[in-house]
């Protein structure tokens, strides 16, 4: 059996919201729902201002987590570089799928894949509009939590990453 270790951050933590990117926990509040207290964190999104709510005891099943470390990136970057892969020929729709799919996990790692496969398949033929677009979405959410990560401007990660998937 294994047991779910709860989420714990305060406000003013760095955490990623998965498919929205890095928010900063403004407070955690709590709020009467019927005759029930509840508690929640409330999140800024960084890059779009959102603000979401989730109950501290959805905050794992949502798939929030704390942002990345330096040996992550590392890893995240041997991903990007890895070239010798094995391109999905299925339509682009079941790609597009499938990729969303890895997007909505929050592992970077699976976003991370999905910008290498993207890439990799761009270098190929044209890329759909929704691929483009899924590139453009998955490349901007790990170039944001990278930036946090290692105190660098998102216009450095970004000339990081091409770097690394252009080699």
């Amino acid at each position: 059996m294994t047991v779910k270790k709860t989420v714990t951050f305060k406000a003013g933590d760095k955490v990623v919201y998965p498919a929205h990117g890095v928010g900063e926990i403004t407070e955690v509040k709590a709020k009467k729902i019927g005759t029930e207290e509840h508690r929640f964190f409330e999140i800024n999104i960084l890059e779009s201002g959102m603000r979401i709510m989730v109950p501290v005891t959805q905050a794992d099943s949502v798939g929030l987590r704390k942002v990345i470390d330096r040996a992550t990136i590392t890893k995240i970057y041997k991903i990007l570089g890895e070239r010798k892969i094995k391109v999905d020929t299925q339509t682009w729709n079941r790609r597009y799928r499938e990729y969303t799919q890895k997007i909505k996990t929050g592992s970077v790692y699976e976003m991370a894949e999905v910008l290498r496969d993207l890439s990799v398949l761009g270098r190929g033929k044209e890329l759909s509009f929704g691929e483009k677009k899924m590139f453009d979405t998955v490349r901007e959410l790990l170039v944001s939590e990278i930036a946090i990560a290692k105190s660098r401007t998102q216009e450095k990660i970004r000339v990081e990453l091409s770097d690394i998937i252009t080699a």
